[in-house]
C-alpha cells in the first residue's frame, strides 16, 4: 500500500499518485505525488481523525479519497446539532465535465443532503480572465456542467447556481475583500509578477467573494471541497474573512501584548505559579520571567516536539514579562478593536458584562469564556454593519490518474472520460486504459496486480463500485491476490462505466427543462 495511515482493511483510493512535487498552482497543470507533505508543509489535517464523527459518510470519505481538510469541524458540528451550514464549490468552464469533476459534484450533492445550504457557481470571469476562453465557449461548457450536477441530484428548489459575472452581489464582495488583499501577497501566493493582468489578479478576489458569498446573509460554518491545488484559495480566503472582523478576540495574562507563541510560553509559567509564586493567586510577571529563565531548558527541548518553544519566543516572553515588573499575571480575554467603528466598540464595552478593563484599542474581559466571547464579538459587529464572517472549511479529494498514466487532464481526451462521451467511447477508453497489472498472467497470479497503481482500479473506487464498499474491497482484493485479471477486470469496468454513461445522460436530458427555468443565465450577456 502506498497509504501512511494505519488502516485495518486497505485503502480502496487508488493511490492516485501524481508526477510532480507539491506544488499548489490553482492554474497549472502539476498534480500532487505525495499527499503527506501537505500535511507537514500546508497545514492541512488528515480526515481520518474525522471520519467517526461524520453521520453516513460519504463513500469517498471512507476509502480515503477525500483525505484531508482545513478547519470541517465547525461544518460537522453544525450538521449534528441542524444548526445552518454551507457548503459551495466552483467549475471553471474551460471543457466538457469528466469523471474527475463528478468527485466536486457528489460532495456538494451530499452536503445539501445533510442540510447544508447548497451552492454552485460557473467561475466565467476566472476562465475569461485567466484561460482566455470566449463567452460563446463559456456559456456552452457552463450549461453542460450545470445539467451533470443536476443529473447526480443537486436540488435546485434547495440549492443556489450562480455564474460570477452576472452576480452583482459578488462583485460588490470582491470589491471589498480587495481593499484588503495587494499585489505584493498576490505575488507570494500565485507567483504572479509584471506580466500578469489586472483581470487575472481581480479573479483572485472574486473567487475570495465566491467563497465568502454564503456568509453574507449572515455567518455560518461553510465548507470548500476541491482539489489539493486549490488550497491557495482557500488559505486567502480565510485570510481575508478574518481581516474584515471588526474585533480579534485573543488571550491575554497582563496588559501588554503578546503573540500566540509567546503566551504558550506565559500560561506554562502561569499553570506552574505553585511552584514559584509568593502568592500562588496573583503571581507576578517578574516572578514567571525567573521561572521561566530557570526551565528554559525544559521548555526548549526538542525542537522536533509539538510542545516545544523556540529558544527566541522563550526569551521573548521573559522580556516582556520583565518589563511588566510586579503586575500579576490574571487570565483575560481580550478584545481587539481591529477596524470597529467609534460606534461599535462603544456598543462592545456596554455589551461585556462583568468585570472588565477598557482601552484605547482594547478591552480586557474577565469573566467570559473564549467561545462566549467570540460570539459577542460577532453579534456586536453584525449589529453594526459588519459582515461577521466565519473562517470558510474545506475539504480535499485525490486527483484521479489519467487512464493513459500522469495526471487526468480535459486537454488528453485519452486520458479522461467526459460525462459527455458516448457510452460506447466510454467503454472503449476504459478497455484501452494502463493498469498495475504484471507482464504476464503468470506473474499476476503468483504476485498480483498493483491496485494502487492502477487507473482502472481507480475508477472502481472513485466512481464504479457507487456506495458497494465490500464490491469495491472485492475487486482490490482480487487484483492484489493475484485471482483477478486485467483483462477480465477491465472488460467489467468499460461495462460498468458504459452503463453509467447511459444512465447519466439520460438523466441530463430528463433535467434539461428544470435547468431553463432555473433563476441563472446561461447566455451571457457579455456575449458579442
Amino acid at each position: 500500500m502506498t497509504d501512511d495511515h494505519a488502516r485495518e482493511e486497505p485503502m480502496t483510493d487508488g493511490g492516485a499518485a501524481g508526477a510532480d512535487d507539491v506544488a499548489l498552482d490553482p492554474w497549472g497543470s502539476s498534480s500532487v505525488s505525495d499527499y503527506r507533505k501537505l500535511f507537514e508543509t500546508f497545514g492541512i489535517e488528515e480526515f481520518d481523525a474525522l471520519l467517526e464523527s461524520v453521520p453516513h459518510p460519504h463513500y469517498l470519505m471512507r476509502r480515503g479519497v477525500i483525505f484531508g481538510h482545513r478547519d470541517y469541524r465547525p461544518v460537522l458540528e453544525a450538521m449534528g446539532n441542524d444548526d445552518p451550514f454551507a457548503v459551495l464549490s466552483g467549475f471553471m468552464p474551460t471543457g466538457d465535465p469528466h469523471i474527475g469533476h463528478k468527485l466536486v459534484f457528489d460532495e456538494i450533492i451530499w452536503h445539501q443532503e445533510r442540510g447544508g445550504d447548497a451552492y454552485a457557481l460557473i467561475a466565467d470571469l476566472e476562465a475569461h480572465a485567466a484561460r482566455g476562453l470566449t463567452w460563446d465557449e463559456i456559456d456552452e461548457h457552463a450549461r453542460s456542467y450545470l445539467l451533470s450536477l443536476l443529473a447526480l441530484g443537486f436540488d435546485l428548489e434547495e440549492g443556489t447556481i450562480y455564474r460570477q459575472s452576472t452576480n452583482r452581489d459578488v462583485q460588490d464582495l470582491a470589491f471589498e475583500l480587495g481593499i484588503d488583499a495587494n499585489y505584493s501577497e498576490l505575488q507570494a501566493i500565485y507567483g504572479f509578477d509584471g506580466e500578469t493582468d489586472v483581470s487575472h489578479m481581480q479573479s483572485v478576489v472574486t473567487q475570495m467573494a465566491d467563497i465568502l458569498y454564503p456568509q453574507l446573509e449572515g455567518p455560518k460554518p461553510t465548507v470548500i471541497p476541491v482539489g489539493p491545488d486549490q488550497d491557495p484559495h482557500v488559505r486567502l480566503a480565510r485570510d481575508l474573512a478574518a481581516r474584515t472582523r471588526f474585533f480579534g478576540v485573543t488571550t491575554a495574562y497582563a496588559s501588554f501584548e503578546a503573540t500566540e507563541a509567546e503566551l504558550t510560553a506565559i500560561g506554562d509559567a502561569y499553570d506552574a505559579r505553585e511552584a514559584y509564586a509568593e502568592e500562588p493567586e496573583t503571581p507576578r510577571c517578574t516572578e514567571a520571567a525567573d521561572w521561566l529563565e530557570a526551565n528554559a531548558g525544559n521548555l526548549t527541548g526538542d525542537s522536533d516536539s509539538p510542545d516545544a518553544i523556540s529558544p527566541a519566543v522563550l526569551e521573548a516572553a521573559v522580556s516582556k514579562l520583565e518589563n511588566a515588573g510586579m503586575e500579576p499575571l490574571r487570565p483575560r480575554i481580550r478584545f481587539l478593536n481591529r477596524r470597529g467603528t467609534e460606534e461599535a466598540f462603544e456598543a462592545l464595552i456596554d455589551a461585556i458584562d462583568g468585570e472588565k478593563r477598557v482601552f484605547d484599542e482594547h478591552i480586557d474581559a474577565f469573566d467570559l469564556e473564549r467561545d462566549a466571547a467570540e460570539e459577542l464579538a460577532r453579534e456586536v459587529e453584525l449589529d453594526n454593519g459588519g459582515y461577521g464572517f466565519r473562517p470558510p472549511s474545506s475539504i480535499y479529494h485525490r486527483f484521479m490518474t489519467g487512464l493513459t498514466g500522469g495526471k487526468m487532464s480535459s486537454s488528453i481526451p485519452a486520458s479522461h472520460i467526459s460525462l459527455l462521451d458516448d457510452p460506447e467511447d466510454g467503454y472503449d477508453k476504459v478497455k484501452s486504459a494502463t493498469t498495475g497489472g504484471r507482464e504476464t498472467a503468470e506473474q499476476q497470479r503468483e504476485l498480483g496486480g498493483e491496485a494502487d497503481k492502477c487507473p482502472v482500479y481507480e475508477l472502481y473506487a472513485y466512481l464504479l463500485a457507487g456506495d458497494d464498499d465490500d464490491f469495491a474491497k472485492q475487486v482490490y482484493d482480487e487484483c492484489v491476490g493475484g485471482e483477478r485479471l486485467c483483462g477480465d477486470c477491465k472488460e467489467e469496468a468499460a461495462d460498468l462505466m458504459k452503463e453509467f454513461l447511459a444512465d447519466h445522460q439520460e438523466k441530463r436530458e430528463e433535467v434539461a427543462e428544470l435547468l431553463e427555468d432555473a433563476d441563472i443565465e446561461l447566455e451571457s450577456p457579455r456575449r458579442g
